[in-house]
Formats: C-alpha cells, structure tokens, sequence
C-alpha cells in the first residue's frame, strides 16, 4: 500500500527560523520574547552590530556564527546567510538570525524572510527598537514635538552598492517632512548635505549625528546643515551613526541627560 505524504510534511520536519530584532545595543532595550528566543536557540547567527552584553544571553549550547556585515567588511555576504539559515533549518529546531534593530528596517529582514518562504522554512519575525528611535531618545531630541514637528521619515544613507545615483528622492523629503532621520550616512553625507539644501533646505537646520546610539559610549555631534561636514572632519566622527535633521534638534540641549 503506497503511503500518502502530506503536502506540508517537508515544512513539518524543517525547525523554524526566528529574525529577531536586537535592539540598538543597550541589552535592556531587547524584547522579552527575543531574550526568551536566545536562551532557547539552537543556532544563531548574529550581525555585527549587536552588542555583547545581548550576545551573553545566547544559549551557552547554541552554535553561533558571525554574519556581520560593516563597510568594506563582510563575515558573509547576503545570499550566504540566507542559504546558512535554510541549511540549519533541516537539522535545528530554533534557529534565531540575530539583527542589530529591527529586521524590517534597513536591516534586510525583508529579504531573509522572503527567500525563507520561498525554501518552504518556517519563519516568524521579532520586531526590535530601532536605532533611528532609540538614538535620538537617549540624545534627547524627540523625533516629533508640537512646536518643532509633526512628520518623521525614515531614510536610508547608504544604498546598494553598484547604484550610480541616489534613488532617494531628497528633494520630496526635503519639502515633505519636518524631521529627517538618516541610517547610515555618515559616509555619504556631503553628497546628503548637497542634496538637501539643493533642494530648498536653510543651511541653518540643525543636525545631530549619534554614533553607537543607547550604548555607554555613545556620543553626539550638533551642528548645522551648513557645518556638519567640516565637524565630521575635524573630528573624524565615524560610523555607526545616525543622523537627525530638523528643528527637533534644538531640543537637545535641553533634554539631553
């Protein structure tokens, strides 16, 4: 008698991949059901940015494995860990792939998960505290406020390598939002502070660059769209950073602990 195989039963034999969000790096900021996840994984594969203290929380049985990604250094390259995460899927039950943040903002969550599906692996996303949040909350510039700002976008600095020009539409975001937050831009920012002012922004708008945001050693640089890049030089400021731009800015002398 032939035996009838369920469609589901190869996604029934997989284990289950986790894209957990880490926070921005102070451990307190992780969510309980991620800390909860890492106590429990099997396997987990962490960026580069996720902090030592989250890294402690790991199951000390757990195999880990270094995927981080940092500017001009790669442990492993996109479609590697994608392809590491579905190969531990057969023999692993809780697979947990460790992201600095949130998976689903700038973090190629997106992607994971999708190539996931596709493979037939079981997947389920833990959102995280993004660094766009969470840094400018510890500088003390609220993103919003009713007499400095009512709009927030989320903009990336760093964009696929490869690209010839931006695809960012700077000048909407510009004419659109009265707060900009940037991920990754440091590197880019001259041709961001360009872009900007191009597009009809005063050079006197404020900015505020936070590097290693939420962290013990985080620090602030508050100028203006017109002397940002030369503080950026004479300080050697360096990424991970992220930038706000926007009269929200202006709180930071005052909310700052």
């Amino acid at each position: 008698m032939t035996q009838t195989i369920e469609p589901n039963f190869q996604q029934a034999c997989l284990g289950k991949v986790y894209l957990v969000g880490a926070g921005p790096g102070d451990p307190g900021l992780l969510t309980l059901k991620g800390k909860g996840l890492l106590e429990c994984a099997d396997v987990v594969i962490y960026d580069a940015l996720v902090s030592p203290q989250i890294l402690a929380m790991i199951n000390p049985l757990a195999e880990k494995i270094d995927a981080g990604k940092r500017r001009g250094r790669h442990s492993k390259f996109q479609h590697e860990t994608t392809q590491l995460l579905i190969e531990k899927a057969q023999t692993a039950a809780i697979v947990v792939r460790l992201k600095g943040g949130d998976p689903f903002v700038f973090g190629r969550g997106g992607e994971e998960m999708e190539d996931l599906v596709k493979a037939g692996v079981p997947v389920e996303v833990i959102p995280g505290v993004t660094s766009g949040i969470a840094a400018p909350a510890y500088a003390g510039i609220p993103l919003t406020h009713r007499t400095h700002s009512s709009s927030v976008t989320f903009v990336t600095g760093h964009e696929s390598i490869g690209k010839y020009r931006s695809e960012v539409n700077w000048q909407a975001i510009a004419q659109g939002s009265e707060t900009i937050v940037i991920y990754m831009g440091v590197h880019n920012l001259p041709n961001i502070v360009e872009a900007l002012t191009g597009a009809g922004l005063s050079l006197q708008t404020p900015v505020a660059l936070i590097r290693w945001g939420t962290r013990p050693e985080q620090e602030e640089l508050i100028g203006t769209l017109e002397t940002i890049v030369a503080q950026v030089e004479a300080t050697q400021f360096e990424a991970p950073a992220i930038a706000v731009i926007g009269n929200v800015v202006k709180m930071h002398d005052i909310l700052a602990p």
